[in-house]
């Protein structure tokens, strides 16, 4: 079995209650911190494409309160979103996990967790 990605930020509780499960059930996963390695764009591009911009974009953190109209609206379509994104990775939705390419999910959630890795 390929290694797992866990995308988010280190101090967000639904990404630090992600890796503790993924410890408590000794799963091995590669973390990356998009706040301090970047978003790659072809990762952010799969993961819209595979779970639609709605489940990928957090509409209810502060990042998005402080964005202005303008930045806002630019997240209505995936093409003008992605440097939105990329410029500000607390928009995306955490943590978000995968393997191979493959989004399994998307936000943390133990049922869901053991359906896919278990």
């Amino acid at each position: 079995m390929s290694d797992l990605l866990l995308y988010g930020i280190p101090n967000c509780n639904q990404v630090k209650s992600a890796r503790n499960w993924l410890e408590q059930h000794q799963i091995h996963y590669t973390f990356h911190d998009y706040k301090k390695q970047g978003v790659p764009a072809s990762s952010l591009q799969r993961w819209i494409k595979q779970a639609g911009l709605e489940s990928i974009v957090n509409r209810k953190g502060t990042t998005w309160r402080k964005l202005d109209a303008n930045e806002q609206q630019r997240c209505a379509t995936p093409e003008s979103a992605m440097e939105v994104l990329q410029t500000h990775a607390s928009l995306i939705k955490r943590p978000l996990l995968e393997r191979d390419g493959k989004l399994l999910c998307v936000g943390f959630d133990a049922d869901t967790y053991n359906q896919q890795l278990k």
